[in-house]
């Protein structure tokens, strides 16, 4: 059976909740369209976070990998398009570290992009009523540097990509300003028809492939 890597964050910047962290626990070590979801959380902590998401890739041997976090203030879900070769920090990491225009990798390009289906994506919230769009910006923060560790890590082989969260009500609640929000149903429901999708393309990938050996 195919394994698809997804993983959230712990709560940080003073929320006690993180949507993404529910995610994973709402979905991960479940069978979805016929893919096993291993499901892994992520410190925020810059120096930790590469750590485990390298242990975790070596231990799933992933076929894909949908990495996911929170970007309270954002109205809908939003794929992340591209990964830059920076850290420079808003607020510190759970560590307290705050990075200031520092590179990822040194000597690593200063960019990747999504492998991740992105239209077939979009078509598909479309198609089950979830709003989202594709963001040109992951940030600087964490959730730019695990989708950059993880593409530099992964190459071009294994669809990986990034996506992040709107608050849901008990981020929206807990804000000292008011934050646009969905339900944590809606988020998980978001979240799984992304691994649905690449499902689909996995699935896809692997006739033709299958053909073409049928072929010689």
């Amino acid at each position: 059976m195919m394994k698809l890597l997804l993983t959230g964050f712990e709560p940080f910047g003073g929320d006690t909740v993180n949507p993404s962290e529910q995610v994973v626990e709402a979905l991960g070590n479940q069978v979805v369209s016929g893919v096993q979801v291993r499901g892994e959380l992520l410190p925020v902590d810059t120096g930790r976070a590469p750590q485990v998401l390298r242990a975790a890739l070596e231990r799933h041997q992933p076929d894909a990998v949908v990495l996911t976090g929170l970007a309270a203030g954002r109205p809908q879900l939003t794929l992340e398009r591209v990964a830059v070769n920076v850290l420079d920090f808003r607020i510190p990491d759970n560590a307290g570290v705050q990075k200031h225009d520092e590179r990822i990798e040194p000597a690593g390009p200063d960019a990747y992009l999504s492998s991740l289906p992105l239209g077939d994506i979009l078509r598909a919230w479309k198609a089950a009523g979830i709003p989202g769009y594709v963001s040109d910006t992951a940030g600087l923060y964490l959730c730019n540097q695990v989708m950059y560790v993880a593409r530099h890590a992964l190459g071009a082989e294994v669809p990986c990509g990034f996506l992040h969260l709107p608050a849901n009500p008990e981020v929206a609640l807990g804000a000292p300003r008011e934050l646009p929000y969905l339900p944590q149903q809606e988020l998980n429901r978001g979240v799984q028809v992304v691994v649905e999708t690449v499902a689909a393309r996995l699935r896809a990938r692997t006739a033709t492939e299958t053909e073409g050996v049928t072929g010689l």
